[in-house]
């Protein structure tokens, strides 16, 4: 019998990590703040999150200016729904999993 917690990805066992990955790949593209208010969490939390995720390249960021402000949004990578679905999978097959 497989161990499927072994490919479980270690990038998404922090909620905050699950929940924006979770909401990206619903969305084409979302904003700083509406992350934030989603996640219910502090800016230096999401952007401590948003920086590892961005760092193993699961997702992109976009940033520009409307009018005179700031505008940050975010997407998910090609290779950020691969890892992401593959995790899913594992995580689909692990409560599957019998004894």
């Amino acid at each position: 019998m497989k161990n499927y917690i072994q490919q479980l990805n270690k990038a998404f066992e922090n909620r905050i990590r699950l929940g924006i990955m979770s909401i990206l790949m619903v969305n084409d593209r979302v904003e700083f703040s509406a992350l934030k208010e989603m996640l219910d969490i502090t800016d230096g939390n999401l952007a401590s999150h948003i920086s590892a995720l961005e760092k193993l390249e699961y997702i992109e960021v976009q940033k520009q200016f409307i009018g005179k402000k700031p505008n940050t949004t975010y997407l998910v990578t090609r290779v950020g729904k691969k890892a992401f679905n593959e995790h899913l999978d594992a995580l689909e097959k692990l409560l599957k999993q019998r004894d």
